[in-house]
């Protein structure tokens, strides 16, 4: 195997999963995006992080992106002798926004694209299965890599995914909160069974979610109606539920993005609405690239740790 010169570069997007009843199935990529450059080194492994996450994320190979290349490389063959990275964060770290997500496909694709033929070794099909393997659900890591609308499954060989494209009037609008939340305390908070009607509703539900963001937008409202986890998890994050609970009285499609705390708002909201001062209001656009490589390191407009056009 032959490592590439020069550094390559990746950019990530965010993404919003299970979008109410697509629980584990659905992701969306948003239009706010990670910058992770790296090249291959005589020896040891440096990260540099700005923006998100700077000085509290962990170093070295305990970084997470560089997880990701260490197990891309495992399949690819070989492992370079170091490594150097810089990460321009502007995902949130722990919201429900899909940073571990950008991290690991970030991580797969560097590896992929600094070894000389990386693509045939690693496709993109084996690609997701990997970055779903890492992760351990391919909601988030699907839409990262493909872009748009995804609808993600496993099967036996590992995870699938489709991506579809939206309709132009979807204009979703994040509320970040200043507390994180953990995916794992979120999952905790899910019961071993639910009762079959809530189950049959949300298949119902989830179905209809398809059909609204691809094609008819004025259904999102019914189309987001979830009974499988955001009830359940309400107690552990009420500043999350009462604020989805404050949207869909107003008529908005709002949902808890991902595992929360973030509130995902696929409908318009009213120009008067006020989550409080407790919430970062972005409007974010629907990205439908996905993950993006090049070749060199990273240009004045990527370190910039800001997100160019967010609306707050």
């Amino acid at each position: 195997m032959t490592f590439t010169s020069g550094p390559v570069r990746v950019r990530v997007p965010a993404t919003s999963a299970n979008l109410g009843p697509g629980f584990d199935a659905l992701g969306l990529a948003l239009g706010l995006h990670d910058d992770v450059a790296a090249e291959v080194t005589a020896g040891g492994v440096r990260v540099a992080v700005t923006g998100e996450g700077a000085g509290e994320l962990p170093d070295g190979d305990r970084h997470l992106v560089v997880t990701a290349m260490r197990a891309a490389f495992d399949v690819l063959g070989a492992q370079p002798a170091g490594l150097a990275l810089e990460c321009v964060n502007r995902i949130p770290q722990a919201r429900g926004l899909g940073s571990s997500s950008a991290a690991i496909v970030a991580g797969v694709l560097l590896a992929r694209a600094l070894v000389v033929d990386g693509a045939t070794r690693l496709d993109d099909a084996a690609a997701l299965r990997l970055a779903s393997e890492l992760e351990g659900h391919p909601d988030n890591v699907a839409p990262c890599l493909l872009g748009g609308f995804t609808v993600a499954w496993t099967e036996p060989a590992g995870a699938r995914a489709v991506s579809l494209p939206v309709a132009a009037a979807v204009r979703p609008t994040v509320f970040v909160p200043g507390e994180r939340g953990l995916t794992s305390v979120a999952r905790a908070a899910l019961p071993a069974t639910v009762p079959h009607g809530d189950a049959a509703l949300t298949a119902g539900r989830a179905a209809l979610l398809v059909h609204a963001l691809t094609a008819d937008p004025g259904l999102l409202l019914p189309a987001t109606v979830d009974r499988l986890h955001q009830d359940y998890r309400a107690a552990g994050m009420p500043a999350t539920a009462a604020l989805v609970s404050a949207l869909r009285a107003a008529g908005v499609a709002a949902v808890v993005s991902g595992a929360g705390p973030t509130v995902l708002a696929l409908s318009e909201v009213p120009a008067g609405f006020d989550a409080g001062t407790d919430w970062r209001r972005w409007e974010l656009p629907i990205d439908v690239s996905g993950a993006r490589v090049a070749r060199g390191r990273l240009g004045h407009a990527e370190r910039d740790p800001v997100a160019a056009g967010r609306k707050s």
